[in-house]
């Protein structure tokens, strides 16, 4: 087990430093250019102001975000190597059950066969959807995962409340809400 968390370990770390490398290199091989407001139609390293998401979880379920614009959606990128995300899978799920104007989905960011996730869901259940998505074709309006997990809040009506790189708690995303003017989880 430690030996796999290391290798995990050391393959995001590879994962991080190649994408760095590209991005100098990139970064050096392109000239100066006047910068330009991004929309979200355009191949942008940010979020969309209000983010589009389609997605069939792994139970063959469409899940479209803008139908959940009632609720304050949690919207967690993760995967099945990685100890932090797995970590915080039962505390979202947790989340999403205790509260009804909070829903979790979690986008599965990995090359893996739909079968093999969910068997490693009946090992760690959720109650919330999960979908697997295509690690070269990420979701447009969402930024690429620059490491996992990378979990966005998005507001009641679709806006981005606020973005956590790495593992998030409950009660982190329970003060996120409040900050956006959001109500408090009951105690």
């Amino acid at each position: 087990m430690k030996s796999r968390v290391l290798f995990c370990g050391l393959a995001l770390l590879a994962l991080v430093a190649c994408k760095r490398e590209a991005a100098a290199n990139q970064a050096a091989a392109t000239p100066p250019v006047l910068a330009v407001p991004a929309t979200p139609a355009t191949s942008s390293p940010t979020t969309a102001e209000i983010p589009l998401l389609k997605v069939v979880t792994v139970e063959g379920k469409p899940y479209e975000l803008a139908a959940h614009r009632d609720k304050w959606v949690v919207v967690n990128f993760w995967a099945t190597w990685c100890a932090p995300c797995i970590k915080e899978m039962p505390e979202l799920s947790a989340f999403d059950k205790a509260r009804d104007d909070v829903e979790v989905i979690g986008l599965a960011y990995e090359e893996i066969e739909p079968q093999a996730m969910r068997d490693f869901l009946k090992q760690r259940p959720v109650v919330y959807p999960v979908a697997i998505l295509d690690v070269y074709s990420p979701p447009a309006d969402f930024a690429t995962p620059r490491g996992l997990p990378m979990t966005f809040l998005i507001a009641p009506g679709g806006k981005v409340a606020k973005q956590f790189i790495g593992p998030v708690t409950a009660h982190e995303i329970d003060a996120a809400i409040v900050a956006a003017g959001g109500p408090k989880a009951e105690a």
